[in-house]
């Protein structure tokens, strides 16, 4: 076997394992921004803004031939997935993640399969034969996903130490028990509201695809109207503190740019090659790396103390994540040929929202996501997927 053709083997574990390390980092400055000060109304219009203009060059570009007719439904579904994403879906996530952790945010997202799966189930898009072993997989995935989410919302426990974070035991126990339990409440609530949104946009956006197949122009479009209407939104918010909008040179720039061009443009980019060349599950299976990173960098950088429950919680997800994505590789080897579960109506889960062959990740969408982040996407046909 020639170097070469080990290189190109290669390649799509490298590149996917630097994408988590980038959705990490972003995870880990949104939330050192906002527990700053910085507004998370003006961090979500800034972010799409910078991810609209990374992305509309190459729209106009590579889609100036095949961009189709828009017409007013078309339109509102787009404006659908701008609300659904940047206005409801980040607005949430940067919120439950201030009001939490960044490491139990990035861990509590690994439900996302769960519910995009749950979601499919009722809309008639997934099929499940309870005598076949794959459907079965899929209801056991989704019942350890739901319950390891469960036990980290009920069971905190000890604070669980880590070798790297020994210096900072006493100040960070002392910081989580500052936090009132209402405060942590609220911030999970956000979180797995973020979840519904981020699950019903995939739902939306594989629908979307079939009359509008422009992945670039689309993701695009849903950043720029994404960055009017939370805008809108920033702007009634704050409308007594403008000040709240003067982020200057420093921390607070470098999230929204950060997040904009790394978990938007490049995302999009490298998880759409990623999953024409090996497949959406390939790319789902990726996600949980998402979480160990974040807690590595929150625990260090950010001085954040894991409880016992999250780590138990997260650990019961992963289980979870990876029955659910067996029965669905299964699904895909069932089929004979790829993306025929999708065509045969059958909503395909990854780890990164796109749309077909050349798809945009979620949070390509987002204009980042969170959010990475971390999740699934679902469009119509072969699906990519880049959170929040």
């Amino acid at each position: 076997m020639g170097v070469g053709k080990v290189m190109n083997e290669v390649k799509p574990y490298l590149a996917m394992v630097l994408l988590q390390v980038g959705f990490s980092g972003m995870y880990i400055l949104s939330v050192a921004s906002l527990k700053r000060g910085m507004n998370h109304f003006v961090l979500v219009v800034y972010r799409n803004l910078v991810a609209t203009v990374v992305m509309a060059p190459f729209a106009l570009i590579f889609e100036r031939g095949v961009r189709p007719k828009m017409t007013p439904l078309i339109f509102l579904k787009i404006m659908g997935l701008a609300v659904l994403e940047p206005v409801l879906d980040q607005n949430m996530y940067y919120l439950g993640a201030k009001l939490t952790s960044a490491t139990f945010a990035s861990a509590l997202v690994n439900i996302l399969p769960a519910i995009t799966f749950l979601m499919a189930l009722v809309m008639r898009m997934e099929k499940l034969r309870l005598r076949s072993l794959r459907s079965q997989a899929k209801v056991v995935g989704t019942v350890f996903t739901v319950a390891g989410a469960v036990l980290m919302i009920l069971y905190h426990g000890p604070v669980v130490p880590f070798p790297w974070s020994a210096g900072h035991h006493h100040a960070a126990a002392a910081a989580v028990e500052s936090q009132s339990s209402a405060s942590w409440l609220n911030g999970t609530v956000m979180i797995i509201g973020s979840c519904l949104c981020w699950s019903g946009f995939f739902i939306l956006q594989s629908n979307t695809l079939q009359s509008y197949p422009a992945e670039l122009t689309l993701a695009t479009l849903i950043c720029f109207l994404g960055s009017v209407l939370t805008g809108g939104v920033a702007l009634v918010a704050e409308r007594h503190d403008m000040s709240a909008w003067v982020i200057g040179f420093d921390t607070r720039l470098f999230t929204a740019v950060y997040s904009g061009i790394v978990c938007s443009g490049v995302a999009f980019y490298v998880q759409g090659i990623v999953t024409q060349a090996r497949g959406p599950v390939f790319v789902t299976s990726f996600q949980p790396l998402v979480m160990i990173i974040t807690t590595i960098l929150g625990s260090t950088i950010l001085k954040e103390e894991t409880t016992l429950g999250s780590v138990i919680g997260a650990v019961i997800i992963v289980v979870g994540l990876y029955c659910l994505i067996w029965g669905k590789s299964k699904d895909h080897l069932g089929n004979g040929k790829p993306g025929a579960a999708a065509v045969a109506g059958e909503l395909p889960l990854t780890s990164a929202p796109a749309a077909n062959g050349n798809g945009y990740g979620k949070h390509a969408a987002l204009g980042g996501g969170h959010h990475v982040t971390g999740g699934v996407e679902t469009p119509p046909r072969s699906v990519p997927k880049c959170v929040h």
